[in-house]
């Protein structure tokens, strides 16, 4: 079962700033999902193959295509922490 503190420790790792109602949904949402992978855990696959794809075609790509990207600056300014050119993050290790 997800709890509201589970989703506040994601969303302060994504750096995401959440409202009470959004927590309550997020909670909800990943809790129900959560019990899906519970019910799916009972079903009974014994003699069935295991797969990595359920379709069997390979390759089905898009063509390429160049696209202009935001600037660096338009980027920076939606950052919640910068220090001159760079995103300032978190430390991760040590």
């Amino acid at each position: 079962m997800i709890t509201v503190k589970d989703v506040e420790h994601v969303a302060k790792l994504a750096r995401l700033s959440l409202t009470e109602e959004e927590k309550k949904l997020y909670t909800e949402q990943l809790s129900r999902i959560l019990d899906y992978f519970s019910e799916l855990d009972q079903v009974d696959t014994t003699g069935v193959e295991p797969m990595s794809h359920p379709v069997s075609a390979t390759n089905v790509l898009r063509s390429d295509a160049v696209v202009n990207p935001p600037g660096h600056e338009k980027m920076l300014k939606t950052a919640p922490d910068k220090e001159d050119a760079f995103f300032r993050v978190p430390k991760i290790s040590d």
